[in-house]
């Protein structure tokens, strides 16, 4: 007879979770009805983050993803209005993509969708295991030896 594998059925538990997670926040923001993906809900909130317009070049590197993607992903949200491409100041040959005043409200629609989703999720968890589940996702995020605290940082 085999022993049980603890690992593996923690990494069970995690693929289930982050599956149950990603549902979750696909049901609250269709329930905002941005007609926004969970994809471009990403691109937005990593485009929030740069200080100047990024080439989509720098998008696909953040993201980790090819640049086609980003095409496809910027396409869709140039049309709905939420980004624009702008010419590069210094380089006619370079293309940015910058937020519009929609994309900006989508935004602070996206980030509540994102928190009543956290809420449905973290429901069943008392104060204290959140911080104690807060803990164990910074050790997992940072991985080891990092000694960093991102709710705090």
């Amino acid at each position: 007879m085999t022993a049980p594998d603890p690992d593996g059925l923690l990494a069970e538990q995690l693929l289930r979770l982050t599956r149950r997670v990603h549902r979750i926040q696909k049901r609250h923001l269709e329930h905002r009805g941005l007609g926004i993906t969970p994809a471009q809900s990403r691109l937005l909130r990593t485009l929030a983050h740069y200080g100047s317009p990024p080439r989509m070049a720098d998008l696909a590197e953040r993201l980790e993803v090819v640049p086609r993607a980003v095409t496809t992903l910027v396409d869709g949200l140039e049309t709905a209005g939420k980004v624009r491409r702008v010419p590069d100041p210094d380089n006619r040959r370079v293309i940015r993509i910058e937020l519009t005043d929609d994309g900006r409200a989508a935004l602070r629609e996206l980030h509540g969708a994102r928190r009543s989703a956290a809420e449905e999720i973290l429901a069943p968890l008392s104060e204290e295991q959140r911080t104690a589940l807060g803990g164990l996702l910074d050790a997992l995020i940072d991985g080891p030896g990092t000694g960093r605290d991102r709710r705090t940082a």
